[in-house]
């Protein structure tokens, strides 16, 4: 999948050639479709202008091969929060095993050559994915025979390699759109153009790829977009677009336009957007308008993101490509399943500065001296600066790759904490002597106990309550050296559990049953502050909310601060 966004224009004439199979040569209202083809929902994200959505209609591919995967119910999700409409292109039906090409053809024409055996596992592959779709609570059902549209959603099968299915989607998509969206479609003088992409195109320097939803672009205009370090006011030297039919990704010439009317995606060339922050609005300046206003508003969305981060707290840094990707990757670091703190936010390659700012949480939380790079480029110093200062850089240009390596790392921290204060861990736990559980009453002391509440293990060290003269004081006995239950020897033993238990004294003072304590002393695990962190600390995932809150009832009882 690439990261880079594509768009497409497709004027009527073309849509009409590609679509004359189906009888259709029609009814087109509109001159024609932008389609832009976005690698996922994190750069959907950036289809925005001042919070409202630039895309129309959507097509939601799903490979017929796997279904409903975590990355398009994720995109799924997205188009519901923005009540965007959507067809799914069922993609890949040339990869059914003895799949016959029809180059180009409509979908049932298509089908029509196939044998019984691949109709069959078409058939069976579809209805697993209207399954798919039940369970995320849509109602799908193939376009040709869905009479229910705006209840159920249309599924078009499709090969994107032979281009079976694809008049089918182009029509579909013109007739939907022309009978829903009437108003929508209607255009309008004032200038609703956002920012997708930046790039260096040689021969042209820094450009920015923009997608013109609403009214016009001239060559000279003057502009405010969004940067990185600030507000950039430039003027348009030249407005490029691609061959009809060609995407703006793919290098080839471009059209040279002196004026561009919406909708369109067009290359603007000018100086000084080497800073811009893609997924943000651009502005123009019309005759009279203030420049500085024009100026805070263009930071607007910028400004949004960045008051979401706590600054003060632990977290790590996150960079991303453009503003709707670090928007997408924000939200998924703060998902209740996810849960990650960020305490530091950029876009663009990362940078030292980044390193700089990362590191801070070296001398805090070690864990969190971390870098999340998102589709950027990390430089050389930075690399360099961040293996000298410690400072760990992960790198994906998918979400998901990126939390995976990021939890890996997370755990392999947190085993080697865990084997560095193994001796030092305690976890809550109150025995009762048994009635005749005294099976050696000196050192090692063996003896009978039910565990009355929390969770016995092996190396936890053990005391008694004692008060004397209204004050209370604290006996240690010594440490759990094994736990047996039926001569089995065990780990841990839990609430409820009777077990033999044998106390070492470590070469400490020893002590000795009926001397210094009886059947009536309950015997408690000795907590400590020290103790207490790193149960929390490394331990927490294992302890019950109930024995957590026996943790804090000990707390109380041994006054620790």
């Amino acid at each position: 999948i690439t990261q880079q966004i594509g768009a497409t224009y497709f004027p009527a004439e073309n849509i009409r050639e590609r679509t004359k199979e189906l009888k259709a040569d029609a009814k087109l209202k509109v001159p024609g479709l932008l389609v832009i083809d976005t690698p996922g929902h994190e750069s959907f994200a950036n289809l925005r202008s001042r919070g409202s959505n630039l895309c129309d209609i959507a097509v939601l591919v799903v490979d017929i091969m796997h279904g409903l995967e975590p990355q398009t119910i994720e995109s799924l999700n997205l188009l519901r929060r923005r009540n965007t409409e959507f067809i799914v292109a069922l993609n890949k039906v040339d990869r059914l095993f003895g799949w016959k090409t029809s180059k180009n053809a409509p979908i049932r024409k298509a089908m029509e050559r196939q044998s019984v055996d691949v109709v069959k596992e078409f058939k069976w592959r579809l209805t697993e994915v209207i399954t798919q779709f039940k369970e995320q609570g849509l109602n799908t059902e193939l376009y040709y025979k869905n009479r229910e549209m705006g209840e159920t959603f249309s599924i078009v099968p499709t090969s994107a390699t032979s281009g079976e299915g694809i008049p089918d989607l182009l029509l579909l998509l013109i007739q939907w759109a022309q009978k829903t969206m009437v108003e929508k479609l209607t255009y309008v003088d004032n200038v609703q153009c956002t920012v997708l992409e930046v790039k260096v195109i040689e021969g042209h320097g820094t450009t920015i790829d923009v997608v013109l939803v609403n009214g016009v672009l001239h060559e000279g205009d003057q502009i405010v977009v969004c940067g990185s370090q600030g507000p950039i006011v430039t003027s348009i030297r030249s407005l490029l677009t691609p061959q009809p039919l060609k995407e703006i990704r793919v290098k080839g010439t471009y059209m040279h336009h002196r004026e561009v009317k919406a909708a369109q995606c067009i290359k603007i060339t000018a100086q000084g957007l080497e800073h811009a922050v893609a997924g943000t609005a651009l502005h123009v300046i019309g005759p009279g308008e203030d420049v500085e206003e024009a100026k805070k508003t263009a930071m607007e969305d910028m400004k949004s993101v960045m008051s979401r981060i706590d600054k003060s707290g632990e977290g790590v840094y996150v960079q991303a490509s453009t503003l709707g990707s670090l928007e997408a990757l924000l939200e998924f670091l703060k998902s209740p399943d996810v849960q990650i703190p960020i305490r530091g936010i950029g876009i663009g390659p990362v940078h030292k500065k980044d390193i700089m700012k990362a590191g801070a949480m070296l001398e805090r939380r070690i864990e969190y001296a971390t870098v999340l790079a998102f589709d950027v480029k990390v430089t050389t110093e930075a690399r360099e600066l961040a293996d000298k200062m410690g400072v760990k850089i992960f790198c994906a240009d998918i979400i998901y790759h990126l939390f995976d390596q990021f939890k890996v790392y997370i755990k392999n921290i947190k085993e080697e904490k865990k084997k560095e204060t193994a001796s030092e861990v305690v976890f809550p736990c109150v025995l009762k002597i048994l009635p005749k559980g005294v099976i050696k009453s000196k050192d090692p002391i063996i003896l009978g106990v039910n565990v009355i509440d929390g969770i016995l293990k092996v190396g936890t060290p053990i005391c008694i309550l004692k008060k004397i003269e209204n004050l209370t004081e604290f006996m240690n006995i010594g440490r759990i050296a094994s736990i047996h239950i039926n001569n089995q020897p065990l780990d841990y033993a839990k609430k409820g559990q009777e077990v033999a238990i044998k106390i070492d004294s470590n070469h400490g003072e020893q002590k000795t049953f009926g001397r210094h304590f009886g059947s009536d002393d309950e015997l408690i695990s000795h907590i400590s502050r020290r103790s207490m962190d790193i149960l929390k600390t490394s331990y927490r995932d294992e302890i019950s909310e109930d024995e957590w809150k026996f943790v804090l009832k000990l707390q109380k009882l041994f006054k620790i601060l």
